[in-house]
């Protein structure tokens, strides 16, 4: 019998500033999409936990920036299978508005390799996971690829 998919809530930040935008590089950690693809800060929610907190705590760990403003802009499903492991993702995608200051990822051994601004029209989809490109047609963006 096989196993049924596991089910993970992610919530995603949509950082945009300066007509760029904050990508992180996903790690060897990942638990569901590849690693080395530029992805969303963002991730899972934890049981009982609302949303807005998860989102808050994701981001901090994986850029230092502390959320100021978050807006609900889109949600999408995924089904993906990596390490012997099918899953069935929902991505709950927020327009994010970051305090001021210096941003360097803070979680040690989890899923977030690095972190970059990246120019959207410089963007190549095939380098993106698929909730990053999620993001960017949310956004009104597109990528080279689309």
């Amino acid at each position: 019998m096989d196993a049924a998919p596991r089910t993970r809530v992610s919530a995603y930040a949509v950082v945009i500033d300066d007509g760029k935008l904050l990508l992180t590089r996903l790690s060897a950690a990942s638990p569901v999409f590849a690693p080395g693809l530029w992805h969303l800060p963002g991730g899972g929610i934890d049981p009982g936990e609302q949303p807005a907190d998860a989102l808050a705590r994701e981001v901090y760990e994986e850029t230092g920036g502390t959320v100021r403003d978050a807006r609900l802009i889109g949600a999408r499903t995924y089904t993906a299978h990596r390490r012997g492991i099918d899953w069935h993702l929902v991505g709950l995608f927020h327009a994010v508005t970051l305090l001021p200051g210096p941003l360097r990822v803070q979680e040690s051994g989890g899923s977030t390799a690095d972190l970059a601004w990246h120019p959207p029209a410089g963007l190549d989809a095939a380098r993106l996971s698929p909730a990053a490109v999620d993001a960017l047609t949310l956004a009104e963006l597109r990528p080279a690829g689309t």
